[in-house]
């Protein structure tokens, strides 16, 4: 996809096996840059570098935002869900989450979700001007972090209908 006029150095492609590394790197940092509004993991490091390095690129979706050579985004989707959006921390409040954001409006026309921590403010307001809307709220005892979250919602493109 080509870069925005906010981003114009940014490179916005599907994800190689070769850069899960970097995009561990970017989910890590970005989880832990978001503290506190985002809980802290309940996995050691090596295990969630371990789990995004075993992503399997035939199932999900997954896009990186690259800047000179590096991975500075992520977004990862499976079916109508957007499992994850991360920005490094060092590359946030640019455009690049946005730019992620309508890569998987333009996978998902139909619309997707995602879950949210109620925590986590900032997040929440940034779907919320891009266009999603909070559909549901949890206590957060089906996730691991045992933390309330939100079901929001991008109800896609007005018109936009499904052919097989």
């Amino acid at each position: 996809m080509p870069p925005t006029d906010q981003t114009p150095d940014l490179t916005l492609r599907p994800a190689q096996s070769g850069d899960l590394a970097q995009v561990a790197d970017v989910f890590i940092s970005a989880r832990r840059a978001a503290a506190p509004q985002m809980p802290p993991f309940v996995r050691p490091d090596d295990q969630v570098r371990a789990w995004v390095q075993a992503w399997d690129l035939t199932q999900y979706d997954v896009w990186v935002a690259e800047r000179d050579s590096a991975v500075v985004g992520l977004a990862r989707m499976k079916d109508d869900w957007l499992d994850d959006l991360y920005v490094d921390p060092r590359h946030q409040h640019v455009g690049i989450g946005t730019a992620l954001l309508e890569v998987a409006k333009a996978l998902r026309p139909g619309g997707f979700c995602l879950w949210v921590f109620e925590s986590n403010a900032p997040a929440r307001g940034f779907y919320r001007r891009r266009g999603l809307l909070e559909l549901e709220r949890t206590d957060g005892s089906a996730n691991e972090e045992r933390s309330p979250d939100v079901k929001m919602a991008w109800p896609g493109v007005p018109g936009w209908t499904r052919t097989r």
